[in-house]
């Protein structure tokens, strides 16, 4: 069964970092291409970053740019999300998902076809 699995949220203070990490179970991340989504409560989910299969494609929401950063370790089989300076908008539940296609490029609006189970990021004094 192909899973993705994330990992790395809790609870920290604005202006603090976390991050997150998004590993597979059950196959090889290195011909995915990886997206990291956000749901706030009472909001909808929202994109937040993605890398494509190659890793020289990275896009991110308007709201994280200079903030978050991407990445890939194929030799780990995973992929992080370095969230910075983070601000109390940034609370939400986490998802990272995967998808064979999107090989040089990727989008956030897309149908990603693995999707894990959420972490929890906190963003409070």
């Amino acid at each position: 069964q192909l899973q993705v699995v994330e990992s790395g949220g809790g609870l920290v203070q604005p202006g603090g970092s976390l991050r997150l990490s998004c590993a597979a179970s059950g196959f090889t991340l290195d011909y995915y291409a990886i997206g990291w989504f956000r749901q706030a409560p009472g909001k909808e989910r929202e994109g937040v970053s993605c890398i494509s299969i190659s890793g020289g494609g990275t896009a991110y929401a308007d709201s994280v740019k200079g903030r978050f950063t991407i990445s890939r370790d194929n030799a780990k089989n995973t992929v992080y999300l370095q969230m910075n300076s983070l601000e109390p908008e940034d609370t939400a539940v986490y998802y990272c998902a995967a998808t064979p296609w999107l090989a040089t490029y990727c989008v956030m609006k897309y149908a990603y076809d693995y999707w894990g189970q959420g972490t929890q990021v906190t963003v409070s004094s």
